[in-house]
């Protein structure tokens, strides 16, 4: 993988998604964060080098791993699923944190919460209904949201979901809006939901047409996962 063909890839995929905004009729910033799971720290300074200053990462320990070697300037997230024995190590480690799923996990960030400083992080829901996937149930969101809006070692940011594995627009399009349609009752109970993070490599595009801020890219730009 070389800097030229991440940079070509790079001009493709925002080709894409200002189509998908014009579609839309939005002119919202859609953030790119750059997934480089199972990719070594090239990829990383890969997409530094093309002004990707945002980088994915499922694992705590991989991602610290590519922490120590990579550019400094970076803003790393954390997409994965993130187990309550990990917090003490991605707390404070990462610009925003995307798994927030469940009242266990909360109250673990909170106890270990920075002192003078607030992790931000997005709390995942579970709106294709698949049981494989992780995530919050849609029902029962809200009330997780106010268990993190009551940690004041926390930062509330948004929403997370990953949509049904399918190929097809139609198939992918219920589970974005229905992010969208929760985070617009929330926003009318007050509480600012400034994040949407949805959509990958294949079905990106429909999930800027329903209100994705932020698209997780790993495949489209860095191609096969090395591992």
């Amino acid at each position: 993988m070389t800097d030229a063909v991440v940079r070509e890839r790079l001009g493709v995929v925002r080709e894409r998604i200002a189509a998908a905004l014009a579609r839309a009729g939005a002119t919202r910033e859609v953030r790119i964060i750059a997934v480089t799971k199972g990719h070594s720290v090239d990829a990383v300074r890969a997409a530094a080098a093309v002004g990707l200053a945002d980088i994915g990462e499922n694992r705590v320990q991989e991602a610290l791993a590519k922490q120590a070697e990579a550019p400094t300037g970076l803003t790393w997230h954390l997409i994965g699923s993130l187990q309550r024995n990990k917090v003490k190590q991605a707390i404070g480690r990462f610009g925003l944190i995307h798994s927030v799923d469940r009242s266990e996990l909360v109250e673990e960030l909170a106890r270990r919460a920075v002192p003078g400083w607030r992790q931000p992080v997005l709390v995942e829901v579970n709106c294709s209904g698949e049981p494989q996937k992780g995530g919050v149930v849609p029902e029962a969101a809200a009330s997780l949201v106010d268990l993190v809006l009551a940690q004041p070692g926390l930062e509330f940011r948004g929403l997370m979901t990953m949509a049904a594995e399918s190929a097809d627009p139609g198939v992918q399009r219920p589970a974005f809006r229905r992010l969208r349609t929760l985070r617009d009752t929330l926003e009318a109970r007050g509480i600012s939901v400034a994040e949407l993070s949805m959509g990958m490599s294949g079905d990106f595009e429909t999930a800027v047409e329903e209100g994705a801020t932020m698209v997780r890219l790993g495949t489209i730009l860095f191609g096969e996962r090395d591992r």
